[in-house]
């Protein structure tokens, strides 16, 4: 799979969890737009990524 399918990908998944994690934060009375959780998707598809490079780099061990 091409990284940036893989990214894609990674995107979605975070999206999926995005009305969750919005819910969470208004319970908190933390207001939210999805300009200001761009960076928190961007941080989220990397976290996926670092992770999906160690389970392939323990896989080849």
């Amino acid at each position: 799979m091409v990284e940036q399918e893989r990214n894609m990908q990674f995107m979605q998944i975070a999206m999926k969890y995005l009305p969750e994690a919005k819910e969470l934060l208004d319970r908190k009375g933390i207001e939210i737009n999805m300009e200001d959780l761009q960076p928190v998707l961007h941080l989220l598809t990397q976290v996926m990524s670092d992770a999906y490079n160690l389970g392939k780099q323990e896989d080849g061990q």
